[in-house]
């Protein structure tokens, strides 16, 4: 099958991209290369890509206006898409950015959907989306109507627009809320990544809201069968829908939002002591308030996901964050000797 992936360059994106050569279909990739990080740990991604001959890159904005021209000639039969300006703390200084990647690129995403009739349009939401909901799990029944970030705006934004297309062309969409998404070729941004240096550096981490901080880490190969198992199985309407009292998660429309994350949080500065344990050396921590737009607590509900596709997380935090560490030594230390 030919697929189209956004964000291939990504650390999610090329995680996928390589479980969909894997199996045999063809993928056509697409990034900006943006400079919101390190550029060359994405094209490092994309050299690993590129060896594979079902693989084709183009550089590409997804919110660019020849958007649609570009894509229609592989005429993909499903999209994948995980292009987005990330970053929940990015989002206090830069709002501008997340309108032009996550909302204007994403109409131009559904537009392509429609104008090419794809049969499932999947894409990356957050669980950011649930803002500061106090339910020990996050449930895709839950309100969504408090976000507090502008990241978090975005990617509920995503959702409405999808339902809206999935409703007037019958666009089959599936939105996926990521927590906490960790492993190997992780974005130099994310906490794992931040931690493991600064600890080998013997340099201080901030750790906000002074430890007291709950993630549903969640290893990227589990996302990864998430994905690919969301995609393969097209969103359909629901016969429960109920018009009289209506559910976030289901529709009328060939509309679908599922939970992705491992259900079992973990505390942050658990977390780092696996961390701790994997480097042989102990982290010199500098307790911080919590940040604007950070949440206390992530954990995931995954029933209705694992009832969609039985989707349960394999990886455990001991052994995720093993496989981190190596891959960090692996890349990093060897570049620098």
């Amino acid at each position: 099958m030919k697929i189209l992936v956004t964000g291939a360059a990504g650390f999610i994106g090329m995680h996928t991209c390589e479980a969909l050569l894997k199996r045999g279909d063809k993928v056509l990739g697409i990034d900006n290369l943006s400079d919101y990080y390190d550029t060359s740990l994405k094209k490092d991604r994309l050299k690993i890509l590129n060896k594979n001959k079902n693989f084709t890159f183009i550089k590409l904005d997804i919110a660019s206006d020849d958007f649609l021209k570009r894509v229609c000639k592989f005429n993909p039969s499903k999209i994948i898409h995980l292009a987005a300006q990330a970053g929940v703390r990015h989002s206090l200084k830069n709002p501008a950015d997340y309108i032009h990647s996550n909302i204007k690129g994403f109409l131009n995403i559904l537009q392509v959907s429609v104008s090419l009739k794809v049969k499932h349009l999947t894409y990356a939401s957050s669980s950011s989306v649930y803002g500061n909901n106090s339910h020990i799990k996050l449930s895709e029944l839950h309100n969504v109507d408090h976000p507090i970030s502008f990241y978090a705006v975005s990617k509920k934004t995503n959702e409405l627009m999808a339902h809206s297309f999935s409703h007037l062309y019958k666009l089959p969409t599936s939105g996926m809320r990521f927590f906490t998404v960790y492993g190997p070729w992780g974005r130099p941004d994310m906490a794992g990544i931040i931690f493991i240096k600064k600890i080998l550096e013997n340099k201080k981490i901030n750790v906000f809201n002074h430890g007291k901080m709950i993630r549903d880490f969640t290893y990227i190969d589990d996302i990864v069968r998430g994905i690919l198992k969301i995609n393969d199985k097209v969103a359909t309407p629901s016969s429960k829908y109920n018009p009289a009292s209506p559910s976030p998660a289901i529709s009328s429309a060939p509309f679908r939002v599922f939970n992705l994350g491992n259900s079992n949080p973990v505390n942050l500065l658990d977390f780092v002591k696996e961390i701790e344990k994997n480097l042989g050396k102990k982290a010199k921590i500098n307790f911080m308030p919590i940040q604007k737009g950070d949440v206390k607590r992530t954990s995931a509900d995954i029933s209705l996901v694992n009832k969609w596709i039985k989707f349960t997380p394999n990886i455990k935090i001991n052994e995720g964050v093993k496989n981190l560490v190596s891959w960090y030594r692996n890349y990093y230390l060897k570049q620098n000797g």
